[in-house]
């Protein structure tokens, strides 16, 4: 229905094609815009009113015609006469995401990304889960050695779970939140994660970064060149986690924090009674007590000025990184990770993830 080739100038090739099957002119009649409708079965009934000058003025669905119908709108009249004006749209540059909860919200299935006034973007909400401008950093650089003799010859990020390589289901999970760019630092086996990446072909583009040498969590981000937005989400790429990354976003944006931290909860029971000591008196006891904490989850989303804090070449780890920007005043915040989370570290714990993976059913 929308036939100007120079009308998708500037659209993405995913809004593009969108746009061929769901666009429409305002003035095409309403009869046009139910065949259009109808030409969509099986995908979303959504059409998107553009004028002749390539301007998004509305959209349209069956219920709207249904509407407009029993209202006393002819089937010859324009669209205009039908469409919803006061529609969902994202702005690019602003937090995509939000504009998403709001369409999921709506129990929309098409979101536009708008500039300008035209849609540069069309965000499918039943396959896109978010849109998150940020840009990702996976540590693939160690060298698994708690995981011997599996990672002598296979570095760990590698290591099938579930049928599925370790490192695939954090890249498939961001591909799903919307994140573009995906950094991954390597050394140990450093070839073999540069070959698995090299013939992946989807949304994300996904690039490799070599340690000249082990420089820490922290030390290879002041190796990577092309980062292009204001957050960076950096985290191991050996978790198994089923972090809601959407959610961590929100909250690390909304709190003002210069880095979150995600947070794992821990438990510690100690089957014994406590003393509660003054000096060498004891002032009384705790039977059996338990405290709750929260540690390190692995997982860190920050300002991305913070990288100008990173030495080029120099070793330096999440800790230390972290303890200096609170030294200097930073505000560090943390968010507790819920579900599954597990730091694939030793033999036990590979077991148990292809466990667990193996009992939710095969894995794309």
């Amino acid at each position: 229905m929308y036939t100007q080739d120079s009308l998708f100038f500037g659209v993405s090739a995913r809004g593009a094609e969108l746009l061929k099957r769901h666009a429409i002119y305002t003035d095409m009649s309403v009869r046009d815009a139910l065949a259009a409708i109808n030409a969509l079965s099986g995908e979303a009934m959504t059409l998107f009113a553009i004028d002749r000058e390539g301007l998004l003025a509305g959209t349209v669905t069956d219920g709207d015609i249904r509407r407009a119908l029993i209202s006393g709108v002819e089937i010859s009249e324009p669209v205009e006469k039908v469409m919803h004006t006061r529609f969902i749209s994202a702005t690019p540059g602003d937090d995509v995401c939000i504009a998403i909860a709001e369409g999921r919200r709506r129990n929309l299935s098409l979101v536009p990304v708008v500039k300008d006034g035209r849609i540069v973007d069309v965000l499918d909400l039943n396959k896109q889960k978010t849109f998150l401008p940020l840009d990702a950093v996976l540590m693939a650089g160690g060298r698994g050695e708690r995981l011997r003799p599996l990672t002598e010859h296979t570095p760990k990020p590698l290591l099938p779970v579930g049928g599925k390589a370790i490192i695939d289901y954090n890249v498939d999970e961001l591909e799903a939140c919307g994140v573009k760019r995906i950094f991954v630092t390597v050394n140990y086996l450093a070839s073999q994660i540069e070959s698995h990446f090299s013939a992946r072909k989807g949304f994300s583009r996904v690039c490799c970064v070599r340690e000249p040498k082990r420089l820490g969590t922290m030390g290879s981000l002041a190796l990577i060149e092309g980062l292009e937005c204001d957050t960076v989400l950096v985290m191991n790429s050996d978790l198994l986690t089923t972090l809601d990354f959407e959610a961590l976003y929100v909250h690390h944006r909304r709190s003002g924090a210069d880095l979150t931290m995600g947070a794992v909860p821990y438990t510690v029971s100690v089957p014994f009674a406590i003393m509660q000591m003054e000096g060498k008196r004891v002032k009384g006891l705790e039977e059996k007590p338990t405290y709750n904490y929260f540690a390190n989850g692995g997982v860190y989303i920050m300002k991305r000025s913070l990288l100008q804090r990173i030495a080029k070449g120099e070793y330096l780890d999440a800790p230390d990184f972290i303890s200096a920007l609170i030294a200097d005043g930073g505000e560090v915040g943390c968010y507790p990770i819920e579900g599954t989370w597990i730091d694939i570290g030793s033999p036990d714990d590979y077991r148990y993830a292809n466990e667990l993976m193996n009992r939710r059913g095969p894995r794309k």
